[in-house]
């Protein structure tokens, strides 16, 4: 406006609370707000001999003098509040969802806590996902290997390439570290006669991790590297240059996470005798994070569980109903299992596994913290007391290949 205009009516905050609380009436049910109004004469242009006034000043000197006492509460329509702000955020999306994205193929699986996205190639994915997104929940987006070449993910094509590199492998079991050949590991992800064998004999759990990792991942990989680029998810908010993926905008000064790719690679526990194992225990991420399952191997040998076998172990599971219909679909091949707790019981979840490791004797030191160490696996007779005990339910995911599991930071996850 004109620089006249301006100094008469002031800015356009002024404005605003000239206007807006000069219309307020003091328990007004209508408006549901305490406030009362600022002016008892005259308007804001000065015709009572004010000019503009310091607004919030007023304000609170109406408020505060004489228009609410001290000893009675400002009347405001409380039930009112009520019926216009939903009582149930979840459902009040999902209703709204099914009316708004008709065009979008989706499911809610996990009580209804995961968004499941059933068509990887639809192009408004991506908006019903923010919906979703906003309110910190996971996402599953199913298929993605169908935009991959799967013959670079094969276990004998990565070994082929690099298995002369030198990598840390983890037994996940006993959490020992060692630095070996790349081969060794990937001549037992299908054979389990050529794997590790521990002290009492049994088959070694091992994981490659985290190799490779970021840049290194590019410059070792890089046809693999485009390739998983092009097949990622929402690539609105998960490609590098997403219009919407906010590590993309922030300045170079910026400290930021590794925000990847990298490669995780392990064993499944269908060939070991424990199966209350994970080959990634409890923990939290920094950043969100997406994983695109490219690959599952099928173990063969002694001892291994066939595939009716692991089936049914995963049918044992407190699973949702559209996850064991996705467990008889002869074309879909299951290959991890996720649990997800939401960010806000993380205390909760902490708090109890303390309390179980005094239980069996374990040192709680005062500076240990169980899920930034990573030193658990919370097994189902555990997540059943964590559920009975502190009211923490399970989020249980199977992840499927070509699945992308969505995860926003803060949620606690294992594997």
């Amino acid at each position: 406006p004109p620089a006249s205009q301006n100094n008469e009516q002031g800015s356009t905050l002024r404005d605003l609370l000239t206007t807006t609380a000069g219309k307020l009436r003091l328990g007004s049910t209508d408006a549901g707000i305490a406030f009362a109004p600022v002016y008892s004469t005259g308007t804001a242009s000065g015709k009572s001999g004010r000019t503009m006034p310091n607004i919030l000043d007023d304000i609170i000197a109406s408020v505060v003098e004489n228009k609410i006492p001290p000893n009675r509460s400002p009347k405001i329509n409380v039930k009112s509040e009520i019926k216009e702000e939903p009582k149930d955020d979840k459902n009040c999306i999902q209703d709204d969802c099914s009316k708004r994205y008709s065009d979008i193929q989706y499911s809610w699986i996990c009580d209804k806590h995961v968004l499941w996205l059933r068509d990887h190639k639809n192009s408004n994915n991506w908006k019903l996902f923010k919906e979703c997104w906003k309110q910190g929940r996971p996402v599953l987006v199913s298929g993605m290997h169908k935009k991959m070449n799967f013959s670079l993910w094969k276990a004998e094509s990565i070994s082929l390439d690099f298995g002369n590199q030198q990598a840390d492998i983890l037994n996940c079991k006993d959490s020992i570290i060692s630095n070996t050949n790349v081969k060794e590991f990937w001549d037992g992800f299908e054979d389990v006669s050529k794997r590790q064998k521990v002290k009492n004999g049994e088959t070694a759990l091992l994981k490659l991790k985290d190799w490779p990792s970021g840049e290194d991942f590019k410059a070792m990989m890089p046809a693999r590297y485009e390739d998983l680029l092009k097949s990622l998810p929402l690539p609105e908010y998960c490609s590098p240059e997403g219009k919407l993926n906010l590590a993309s905008h922030l300045p170079g000064f910026f400290v930021r996470p590794d925000l990847g790719p990298r490669l995780c690679s392990a064993y499944g526990v269908a060939a070991t005798k424990d199966h209350d194992i994970g080959t990634t225990n409890l923990h939290i991420e920094v950043s969100d994070v997406v994983n695109i399952l490219v690959y599952v191997g099928i173990a063969r040998g002694n001892g291994v569980l066939s595939k009716s076998g692991v089936l049914k172990k995963l049918e044992e599971e407190d699973l949702d109903d559209l996850l064991r219909k996705r467990l008889k679909d002869s074309s879909e091949l299951p290959g991890a299992l996720w649990h997800i707790y939401a960010g806000k019981d993380a205390d909760k979840i902490r708090e109890f596994l303390q309390k179980i490791a005094k239980e069996q004797g374990l040192e709680v030191l005062p500076e240990h913290d169980p899920i930034r160490d990573q030193s658990w696996y919370v097994n189902r007779k555990l997540r059943q007391r964590l559920f009975e005990e502190y009211g923490v339910k399970t989020c249980t995911v199977i992840q499927f290949l070509g699945d992308a599991i969505i995860l926003p930071a803060g949620a606690l996850h294992q594997v």
